[in-house]
């Protein structure tokens, strides 16, 4: 399957297609780097600092992990937008129908030994973002992952 881009307009916000990137991809491992990827020149193109830059493609890609490994589902729609100038949020849908872990289907939290070498991803996402949070989604048959970042302005 060959990931695309999703229009900005019914995503999410009316925000515009100049505030807001959207991807639908294949919960395959090769769409984590795309999602990086897109967000990390979109924000380029929308002349964000490079800290902020590189906070949001490490919360993008954690959260796109996420729903890689652990979402059932063949799809996920991946985004960053500028909700104002002075706030940024990336955000992963997927199709999880959150029968597994409750009503939400909530991100499980873990508690890696020291020598493990995954399971911390939202021990990241809540140490690199200002806020985060889980949600039904409205645009997929499950959950939307968020986190915000404050852009400095």
């Amino acid at each position: 399957m060959t990931p695309h881009t999703a229009s900005a307009h019914g995503l999410l916000t009316p925000a515009g297609p100049r505030r807001s990137r959207w991807l639908d991809l294949p919960t395959h491992r090769a769409s984590v780097k795309i999602a990086r990827d897109v967000v990390r020149e979109q924000l380029f193109a929308w002349r964000q600092a490079g800290d902020l830059c590189t906070d949001a493609v490490l919360l993008i890609s954690e959260l796109a992990t996420n729903a890689v490994l652990h979402a059932r589902g063949g799809r996920m729609l991946c985004g960053v937008e500028l909700l104002t100038d002075a706030q940024l949020r990336v955000e992963v849908h997927d199709e999880n129908s959150g029968e597994q872990h409750g009503e939400l289907g909530l991100p499980a939290r873990r508690f890696p030994a020291s020598h493990a070498e995954n399971g911390r991803g939202l021990l990241l996402v809540q140490q690199i973002a200002d806020a985060w949070g889980v949600t039904r989604s409205t645009r997929t048959t499950g959950n939307a992952v968020w986190a915000a970042l404050h852009t400095g302005v």
